[in-house]
């Protein structure tokens, strides 16, 4: 056994690729990861953050802001994922409405 500590995601194969951030407080972004700590601190180029919608935080609208070059704090990173090989589909359990 090594005394080196690993962390518990192995982001070494996105380094150079698209990935999708999403961080605590409902903020969304993209772009391409180039570099990673054992802390999951994340230093995206050409971020891209999804507005919220004004009248529902939860909800992401269509508009974007352009970011640059961003550090996302490990602490406030819940889920990171690649953009490629993902597609959005529709929430299979949202009622009709008048149902």
């Amino acid at each position: 056994m090594s005394g080196r500590k690993e962390t518990v995601l192995d982001l070494a194969k996105f380094v150079d690729k698209g990935v999708q951030v999403k961080l605590t407080g409902g903020r969304q972004v993209t772009g391409t990861l180039k570099g990673y700590d054992q802390l999951l601190n994340l230093v995206l180029d050409e971020a891209i953050e999804f507005l919220r919608d004004s009248d529902d935080p939860l909800k992401n609208t269509d508009q974007t802001r352009r970011l640059g070059l961003i550090v996302c704090r490990g602490t406030a990173v819940m889920l990171v994922s690649p953009t490629d090989g993902t597609d959005e589909i529709a929430n299979p359990f949202v009622q009709p409405e008048g149902a």
